[in-house]
């Protein structure tokens, strides 16, 4: 194996303004630090101003030798015409120029040289100690982020509801939390933990609160593991064992803290079931009055209500006794007319009528004994 040896010589200068540790102590150290900077930098501007224009002149002179090479061309292939003087005369003047700008050329060639070396030569600096050799700039711009919608919010919610129902039902029922591993948990996680809160609230509806305090549970145990999973900043899969390492190692606060959330849960889904029920019983009544409501929009019920309830006891009385009254008279005529009829005078027949009448008196008194008339009399008045 060959040693190759490395050459050093390449670092012995090197221009560096800030290479003197120690300065006199009448002088200001970064003042003479800027300065030497500055005095580089000013020559190597010029140096490189002078290189430029050494480019330009030696680019200029090829050009204008280009030309004259091209116009000597053409005056040699233009051959024996009229004017042959002439035209040797500008053939011999073009040669001249040619020649001229050739010698210029191989001048400006030199002087590109001495320069180039002269750079060679030049203390490698801060500057030119190494060159950019890829240059590339990423701007990371933030993603817009749209508010969504309600119902954007809902449609997200009852499709995730819809694909994973049967896995989080499971785990809601006491299932090992390995179950909703399967669920891919990226930001849906929150969807699932409030499909199981609907659930509790729905079953404290149906009055099943056995499984309620089951799937209660499994809630505040999934809502746990989201916030450690938060604090942690890993993923919600990867820190299920943390929570339940902390509840096996009898961790009092933590445990006492899972205790209180689980029981202000359950107060909370028992208020939510009851404003359920209630909202439900309120819209039932309302379908119910609806249906009542008569042709002048009253509802029956409403205007019974609002009576005083001595009122209905009199209506009914006065009610009963009016027509106990209607019928005695009727009577009455039925029999004036049926005499009449039969050509008997009921002048005449004083004695029958007063029989009559003492007859339908008594038994007028015996159908009205049970008729409170004190009530009856205060029913007339109020009639009146």
């Amino acid at each position: 194996m060959t040693s190759r040896t490395i050459d050093y010589s390449v670092w012995d200068h090197i221009e560096v303004s800030d290479d003197e540790d120690e300065t006199h102590p009448n002088i200001d150290t970064p003042s003479l630090f800027r300065w030497r900077h500055q005095a580089r930098v000013e020559k190597q501007v010029a140096f490189e101003e002078k290189g430029e224009e050494l480019e330009r002149n030696m680019a200029e002179c090829k050009r204008r030798l280009e030309e004259v090479q091209y116009r000597v061309k053409e005056l040699e292939q233009e051959g024996k015409k009229e004017g042959e003087e002439e035209r040797k005369t500008a053939l011999s003047k073009a040669q001249a120029e040619e020649k001229k700008y050739r010698k210029d050329q191989r001048l400006w060639e030199k002087k590109m040289e001495e320069h180039r070396r002269e750079e060679k030569k030049m203390p490698w600096n801060v500057d030119t100690l190494s060159k950019e050799g890829f240059s590339k700039s990423m701007l990371n711009i933030k993603p817009e982020v749209t508010e969504e919608t309600e119902e954007q919010k809902e449609e997200k919610h009852q499709t995730f509801v819809d694909k994973h129902k049967k896995e989080i039902k499971h785990f809601g029922e006491g299932a090992n939390f390995l179950v909703i591993m399967c669920i891919d948990l990226e930001v849906e996680e929150v969807r699932g933990a409030n499909f199981l809160v609907i659930m509790c609230i729905d079953l404290e509806v149906e009055e099943k609160h056995g499984l309620m305090d089951q799937v209660a549970h499994q809630t505040i145990v999934m809502q746990f593991i989201l916030e450690l999973a938060k604090s942690l900043k890993i993923d919600p899969r990867g820190c299920f064992r943390e929570f339940f390492q902390k509840i096996k190692t009898a961790d009092q606060p933590y445990q006492e803290a899972f205790t209180d959330e689980l029981e202000s849960f359950k107060e909370r889904v028992r208020g939510r079931a009851k404003i359920r029920i209630q909202k439900a019983m309120e819209e039932y009544e309302e379908e119910e009055r609806q249906n009542r409501l008569g042709p002048g929009g009253l509802d029956p019920v409403e205007v019974y209500d609002t009576l005083p309830e001595v009122t209905h006891t009199q209506r009914h009385v006065y009610t009963h006794t009016h027509t106990h009254i209607h019928t005695h008279t009727h009577t009455h005529i039925h029999r004036d007319t049926q005499r009449e009829t039969r050509g008997l005078d009921p002048h005449s027949a004083r004695g029958n009528t007063h029989r009559d009448t003492h007859t339908d008196t008594q038994r007028d008194r015996t159908d009205w004994g049970q008729v409170d008339w004190t009530l009856w009399r205060s029913t007339i008045h109020c009639q009146r």
